[in-house]
């Protein structure tokens, strides 16, 4: 099977930048940047005669856009509760309102995770194979009623993806929370449980639009709550025991997605995913995580994916600064490069060099225009809300998140990683299609999409010391522009 280069690489001869009769293009322009700009419309630019060239070509088009956002955890709801209604607000308003983010997918856990408060499931009783104990009582005090708001506030709506990290550990070959294996004669108890949850999920008024099968099949390293599957076992439960049931009890429209960890596996799981239309039958599509490396995309291996099953989503579920304490009401730590990740000191010898220390930003920026060059349709980010040590986590697994609060002095802080995200979130809708864009500076990261409306993002990365000049071409109407070091630009075009 042959594998598409990355399509911002397409040759690209430029016109002369010196053409006088070129028409002005109209067009916004909003950047983020480290000497202060957060999503700040910038509506003047230094004059320059040397200029790289930006051509947008809508004609060209790639993968439809299922959505950006975050996840909502126990430990950021739970936080969210601790803050004055006027804060609590302006944080959900900042994510899903008009005038924030507006986030249009999202992701939940199913049971328990590292970001929560303590271990529970919503089935705990031993040996209950009809579930007649189920309850998500666990959810209705922090997770439910953040859900509830953000739906309130989001006046297009957006899709949940839920994922479990380990099913009860009764259901188990190891009977623990951490690791093991789910028992083949639980498969079918396991898939009810599934069926259930989505039930009383919509009777709380919240329809799950997709579920992931397992959270991180290949474990963690035995830390917090997981559940090994091999890509043949999480294959034959899905097709023999997840896809079947849900169809049967009426859900058949809810998506699966299989994998669900770092990219750099891919190619082994949708070998056997996708093997077969009666392996493949019930994947809806396949998702991942960035992980494995702090700068790699793997584009290989989401092209190979898209190759493979070219009619399946390829969505990002997990992402976040991992294993660091959040820099308080401090900008410059997140576009420095100072923060280290879990592979900084516990990867393997041959991969040390995947896990330098990066800046937060860049590590954000990069990777998401990364996966819209190389057809990943969605992007989740970890938790929304974390405190000032990273946390709550009842395994002290700290991260960071893109608003820390400190629910003790009532204070909110929107770090750049926020700014980051609303770059693509807010400007890039579901039903967006990619599009070409080719460049003339390797230095400037370029991904560019055409909305439902007709208006065309062109979202650009300058990840550089010194500024840059170019000129958006577009339609043979032309912009010049000017992006600041160290920035991240969204530029609108608005439909003729």
């Amino acid at each position: 099977m042959s594998i598409k280069k990355s399509y911002l690489l397409i040759p690209f001869i430029a016109m002369s930048i010196g053409c006088t009769s070129e028409a002005e293009l109209a067009a916004e322009v909003y950047e983020t940047s480290a000497d202060g700009n957060k999503l700040t419309q910038i509506t003047s630019f230094p004059s320059s005669e040397n200029r790289s060239v930006i051509q947008i070509n809508p004609e060209n088009t790639f993968q439809t856009i299922t959505g950006f956002g975050g996840s909502f955890t126990e430990s950021s709801a739970y936080l969210l509760n601790k803050l004055s209604n006027e804060n609590r607000q302006k944080v959900l308003n900042a994510y899903f309102g008009d005038e924030g983010a507006q986030y249009s997918l999202t992701r939940t856990h199913i049971n328990s995770c590292d970001f929560s408060l303590s271990q529970y499931s919503y089935a705990p009783i031993p040996d209950d194979m009809t579930l007649e104990n189920f309850t998500i009582e666990e959810d209705m005090d922090d997770i439910i009623p953040m859900i509830k708001d953000a739906m309130s506030i989001s006046s297009e709506g957006f899709r949940i993806i839920s994922s479990p990290w380990t099913a009860p550990p009764w259901m188990k070959d190891n009977k623990e929370w951490v690791g093991g294996k789910l028992l083949p004669e639980y498969y079918d108890v396991w898939s009810l449980f599934f069926s259930k949850y989505l039930d009383a999920y919509k009777e709380q008024g919240i329809d799950i639009w997709g579920l992931t099968v397992e959270n991180e099949p290949h474990g963690n390293g035995n830390n917090w709550e997981s559940m090994h599957y091999t890509p043949e076992e999480m294959t034959d439960f899905v097709m023999n025991h997840l896809g079947p049931k849900l169809k049967e009890d009426g859900k058949g429209d809810v998506k699966i997605l299989g994998y669900d960890q770092n990219r750099d596996g891919l190619k082994e799981w949708v070998d056997v995913m996708y093997k077969s239309p009666e392996s493949s039958e019930y994947y809806t599509g396949t998702a991942i995580h960035w992980y494995e490396s702090t700068f790699m995309v793997f584009p290989e291996a989401l092209q190979y994916a898209h190759e493979k099953a070219p009619d399946k989503y390829l969505i990002q579920t997990e992402a976040c600064v991992d294993s660091e304490i959040p820099m308080w009401q401090d900008d410059a730590w997140y576009w420095k490069k100072e923060a280290t990740d879990w592979g900084w000191d516990w990867a393997p010898e041959h991969q040390k060099a995947w896990h330098p220390k990066y800046s937060p930003v860049n590590r954000y920026a990069r990777d998401i225009i990364g996966c819209l060059n190389n057809w990943v349709d969605g992007w989740v980010d970890w938790n929304m809300v974390l405190d000032r040590q990273g946390g709550p986590n009842w395994f002290e697994n700290w991260c960071v998140a893109p608003v820390i609060v400190d629910p003790e002095q009532d204070e909110v802080y929107f770090t750049p990683i926020y700014y980051t995200l609303a770059h693509f979130s807010k400007f890039i809708r579901p039903q967006a299609v990619i599009i070409e864009a080719s460049k003339t500076d390797d230095d400037l990261l370029v991904t560019a999409a055409k909305n439902p409306d007709g208006s065309i993002s062109v979202i650009i990365f300058n990840q550089e010391e010194e500024g840059k000049h170019f000129s958006l071409m577009h339609n043979n109407e032309t912009k010049n522009i000017y992006i600041n070091p160290q920035a991240i630009q969204t530029i609108v075009i608005a439909n003729n």
